[in-house]
C-alpha cells in the first residue's frame, strides 16, 4: 500500500496514492473469481436469469451506498479500521470490533488459499491432497506482506486483473450468444424475496470489506476519487461476474466449482492451461496481499510486535484454516464465511459514520483526527456504540439463516437489516449521552471520553480536520 504503512500513526496528505492506483487495488479486492462460483449455485438453487440481474444490481446499489462514505472516513481521516474504533467504541470495545476484523480475515485468507487449490486441480488435474496444497499456497500468499515485496501485487493489478476481466468477458459473450433470449421470462421457481436474500448475502458479503478505511487511508480525500472505481468495480465484478457463471452453469449443466473452474478454461481459453493458472494464482495472490494486509494492520493495534512476526503468526493460522476448510464444499464455506461478514465487520463501521454525522451535521463539533488516542486514555466501554452493535449483530445474524434452526427467520436482505437497526438504536442512545453531558456541563466529547487523546505532533497540512 505504501513504503511507510503508518500502523500506529495518521498517513499525511503527502503520502497518498492516486486514484488509479487505489481503483486497481479496489478492483482487484472485489472483482474475483468466487463471483463466477456463485453464479453456477445460483442456477443450482433455482434462480434466474432475471433474478440474478436484479437481485446483484440492487445488492450493489446498496454496497454503493456504504462504501462510499466508509471509504470517505478512511481518506479524509487517515487512520486505520482500529485506530477508529478507539474514539467510537472505547478500549475494550475496540478490541471487539478488532479481533472481529482479525479472524473473519483469516477466514477469507484460508477460503481464499482454498480456491486457488481447487482451482488449479480443476485446471491441471493433479494428484495431490487440496488439504495440502491449500495450505501451502496460503503460506506463499504471504510472500508480499513478510518481504514487503510488490511485484507480485503490482502484476495482479496493473495485468492479471485487466487479463481476468476481459477472459470473464469473454466468456460472458460467447455463452450468452448461444443462450435465446427467452431466458429472461423464464417462470421463476422460488420468489423473488428469497432469491433476493439468498443472493445478496453472497454479493454484499463477499464484496463488502467492512474495514475500508484500513485502504481509503492511503487515498486522497475526494468523494469522485472511490465512486468511479467502487462503482466500476461492483458492476463488473458483481453483475457480470455472476451473470457468466449463471450463463455458464445453464450452458453446460455443471455446479460443482472444481469442474466449473476446468469448464471455464476450456470454453474461453481453449485449454490453454498455463495462461488460465496464471490469471487465477495471481489475481488470488493480490486478493490475499490485501487481505492479509487488513488482518495484520488489525493485529498490531492490539498485539503490537515486529511487522515479520505479525504476519508469520496470521499467515499460519490462515494455512491451517484453509487446511480444514478443505475438507468442506467451497460453496458451503463461501455462503457461511460471506454471511457472517456482510454483519460483523461493517456494522462497526456504520456506527462510526452515523457519529461522524452527528458530530459534523448535529452536534456542530467537527472531527479532529489529527491525534490518535491511546488505550489507556480511553473508557473501557462506549455503551451507546456496543448496545447499537449488539442489536444490529443480533438482527443480522438472526435473518442470516446462519444460525441452526432459524431459517423460518430467513427474511430481507440481512446485512442492510442489521446495519440499519444498528444505526436506529445508536441515535437516541447518542443523543441521550450527548445531552447528559451538557446538562453536566462537560460540553464536549472530549470531556466525556470520546476523543480524550494525547497530542501527538502532526505534519502541517497532514490531515484533514
Amino acid at each position: 500500500m505504501s513504503k511507510s504503512y503508518h500502523h500506529n500513526d495518521v498517513v499525511p496528505l503527502t503520502e497518498r496514492r492516486n486514484p488509479v492506483t487505489m481503483g486497481l487495488l479496489w478492483i482487484t479486492m472485489v472483482t474475483g473469481f468466487p463471483s463466477v462460483l456463485a453464479g453456477f449455485d445460483w442456477f443450482k438453487s433455482g434462480l434466474t436469469l432475471s433474478q440474478v440481474t436484479i437481485c446483484s444490481v440492487i445488492s450493489c446499489l446498496i454496497l454503493l451506498m456504504y462504501a462510499i462514505p466508509a471509504n470517505q472516513l478512511g481518506a479524509r481521516s487517515g487512520q486505520s479500521f482500529s485506530m477508529l474504533s478507539r474514539r467510537f467504541f472505547g478500549r475494550y470495545g475496540s478490541y471487539l470490533v478488532t479481533i472481529n476484523v482479525i479472524w473473519m480475515f483469516l477466514a477469507w485468507y484460508g477460503l481464499m488459499a482454498m480456491l486457488l487449490a481447487q482451482g488449479l486441480k480443476g485446471i491441471y488435474h493433479w494428484p495431490v491432497s487440496t488439504i495440502l496444497l491449500a495450505a501451502g499456497l496460503a503460506l506463499l500468499m504471504a510472500f508480499n506482506n513478510f518481504f514487503g515485496f510488490s511485484g507480485v501485487a503490482n502484476f495482479a493489478r496493473f495485468v492479471a486483473a485487466p487479463i481476468m476481466i476481459v477472459w470473464i468477458g469473454y466468456a460472458f459473450f460467447k455463452a450468452a450468444a448461444a443462450c435465446p433470449m427467452t431466458l429472461l421470462a423464464d417462470a421463476p421457481h422460488i420468489s423473488f424475496a428469497s432469491a433476493l436474500t439468498f443472493s445478496s448475502s453472497f454479493i454484499i458479503g463477499y464484496a463488502v470489506w467492512g474495514n475500508e478505511a484500513d485502504y481509503w487511508r492511503y487515498g486522497k480525500p475526494k468523494k469522485r476519487y472511490s465512486l468511479l472505481p467502487v462503482g466500476i468495480a461492483l458492476l463488473v465484478g458483481e453483475v457480470l461476474f455472476p451473470l457468466t457463471g449463471w450463463i455458464l452453469a445453464r450452458v453446460s449443466g455443471i455446479t460443482e466449482s472444481v469442474a466449473a473452474t476446468n469448464f471455464l478454461n476450456q470454453f474461453s481459453l481453449g485449454g490453454i492451461s498455463w495462461l488460465a493458472a496464471i490469471v487465477l494464482a495471481t489475481t488470488l495472490f493480490a486478493a490475499n496481499d490485501s487481505v492479509l494486509f487488513g488482518s495484520v494492520s488489525a493485529f498490531e493495534n492490539i498485539w503490537p510486535c515486529k511487522h515479520k512476526v505479525a504476519v508469520a503468526l496470521v499467515a499460519t493460522v490462515g494455512a491451517c484454516l484453509a487446511a480444514w476448510f478443505s475438507s468442506f464444499g467451497f460453496m458451503k464455506v463461501f455462503e457461511a464465511v460471506a454471511s457472517l461478514n456482510c454483519i460483523l465487520l461493517p456494522t462497526p463501521t456504520v456506527i462510526m459514520l452515523t457519529e461522524w454525522f452527528l458530530r459534523e451535521r448535529v452536534f456542530a463539533m467537527p472531527s479532529d483526527f489529527s491525534s490518535i488516542p491511546k488505550f489507556d486514555q480511553l473508557p473501557l466501554f462506549r455503551w451507546p456504540a456496543l448496545i447499537a452493535l449488539f442489536a444490529g449483530w443480533t438482527v443480522g445474524a438472526v435473518t442470516s439463516g446462519i444460525i441452526p434452526g432459524m431459517d423460518t427467520f430467513r427474511v430481507g436482505v440481512c446485512s442492510l437489516q442489521a446495519w440499519l437497526v444498528a444505526m436506529a438504536a445508536y441515535l437516541p442512545l447518542r443523543m441521550i449521552e450527548h445531552r447528559r453531558s451538557l446538562f453536566f456541563n462537560q460540553g464536549s466529547l472530549e470531556r466525556d471520553g470520546l476523543l480524550q487523546v494525547e497530542e501527538v505532533p502532526i505534519e502541517e497540512g497532514s490531515v484533514l480536520r
